[in-house]
């Protein structure tokens, strides 16, 4: 089918290479019954390509639902999607359908398919696979006829990598990917844009057509629209009914547009910048750097001891104060005992030190007794990361008085994601 005749019919405005690619990509693969991907930014017209793709289709005739993901609450989403029986869960009074099972020889259109819940990615995957599916409830086996076309706003492999979605599924999807350009990269096309909207807006509320001098031309085109069309509709709509008709310049446009931010990373696959999340994967990067810190702060003292094993107990008491800088805590000195391992940060525990043997076994001469003893740094087995996450996030708790919105934002996460800790590690 002609390329313009797709832009005409579903009011694509716009002749930007990328876009073009992207539309000639959906018409090829629109008759075949691959699963499709489809990348692109919030208000970029994802749901507009799945319509392309299921209308272009010889499922054409059959039924078409878009489902949000990312607005179904967890725990209802399965029994949306894959249906339920009755007194299956409380409030279920009467058996339902889900989408997969009504939608049957049709095309469902999973948008933020990231947002999906793992039980239910595995689910999904069952039916990408085999097409079948089991209600919620149920242990009987259903068939399903159903073309899914998904989208996501969000790196997929980025989200497989921190364990929040499948890889398999990834590829089970991801068949045809995608990948619709942002405004940001369509500059030639944002002034069409903008007149188409202004025609409609104008007839919407019988004002007079507006256009842009040179200057305000470039202001809209140079601006960075992290909003996308959606935003541009919107900017639009105001300067209609604000503004009177005529031609506006560079001060007037630049008062409708919002204040520049930071554009949020591309959702391309191979992009490889990466967002500043706030999620666990922080934690442990921040306990994994303190710990490389303290470890060779303990090893420049370790070396500093087996030079000195004549007598190791005159070097930490000449040295007591650096060492209360490195371990926070004074450190305790015995003739036949010379403990550490309270002092360590973390829990940190690399074994028994000892120089005999090569096994740094540390021996010393006791300066109040002619009797040699053995002085060890007794230090403990090294936790987990796990463990040493928990042991921050206590900490942090304690130091907030259990206020979780501050304790979050000392950690450097999101409050979601530690409650969700929280509730993992099960702390009180």
């Amino acid at each position: 089918m002609d390329l313009q005749l797709i832009k005409n019919r579903y009011e694509i405005v716009g002749n930007s290479p990328l876009l073009n690619h992207a539309l000639q990509t959906a018409l090829r693969v629109a008759h075949t019954d691959m699963s499709v991907l489809i990348f692109g930014e919030s208000g970029v017209g994802k749901e507009v390509f799945s319509k392309i793709i299921h209308q272009n289709s010889h499922r054409k005739h059959g039924p078409f639902i878009a489902v949000n993901c990312g607005a179904i609450p967890e725990g209802t989403i399965d029994s949306e999607l894959f249906g339920h029986e009755k007194g299956s869960f409380t409030g279920a009074t009467d058996a339902r359908k889900g989408y997969f099972e009504s939608v049957n020889s049709g095309t469902i259109f999973l948008d933020e398919v990231g947002e999906l819940p793992l039980g239910t990615q595995a689910r999904l995957l069952r039916v990408l696979e085999t097409g079948e599916f089991i209600r919620v409830g149920s242990s009987k086996i259903q068939k399903t006829d159903v073309r899914i076309v998904a989208a996501s706003n969000k790196n997929l492999l980025e989200q497989a990598e921190k364990g929040k979605f499948r890889e398999d599924l990834y590829y089970r999807l991801a068949t045809v990917p995608i990948i619709i350009p942002r405004l940001s990269q369509r500059k030639e096309d944002i002034y069409m844009i903008f007149l188409k909207f202004v025609r409609d807006f104008a007839e919407k509320y019988h004002t007079g057509f507006i256009e842009l001098d040179e200057e305000a031309k470039q202001a809209l085109e140079s601006y960075s629209w992290p909003g996308n069309i959606r935003q541009l509709r919107n900017v639009t709509e105001q300067i209609c009914v604000l503004e009177s008709s005529g031609t506006l310049d560079y001060s007037t446009i630049t008062t409708y547009l919002p204040q520049e931010r930071k554009p949020l990373p591309s959702v391309h696959p191979s992009n490889t910048d990466k967002a500043d999340s706030f999620s666990e994967r922080d934690i442990l990067y921040r306990i994994l750097f303190d710990l490389k810190k303290d470890m060779s702060e303990i090893k420049k003292i370790v070396l500093k001891l087996i030079d000195h094993t004549e007598n190791p107990a005159s070097f930490i008491q000449e040295n007591q104060q650096t060492l209360k800088q490195i371990f926070n805590e004074d450190i305790s000195i015995a003739d036949e005992d010379i403990d550490l391992s309270r002092a360590l940060p973390y829990g940190i525990s690399p074994a028994i030190i000892q120089t005999r043997e090569n096994k740094t076994n540390l021996t010393e001469r006791s300066h109040h007794s002619n009797s040699q003893q053995p002085a060890t740094i007794k230090i403990e087995e090294t936790k987990t990361i796990q463990e040493q996450e928990m042991d921050m996030i206590k900490r942090a708790l304690d130091r907030n008085k259990g206020k979780r919105k501050k304790a979050a934002k000392e950690l450097g996460i999101s409050e979601r994601t530690l409650y969700r800790k929280i509730k993992q590690y099960d702390i009180e």
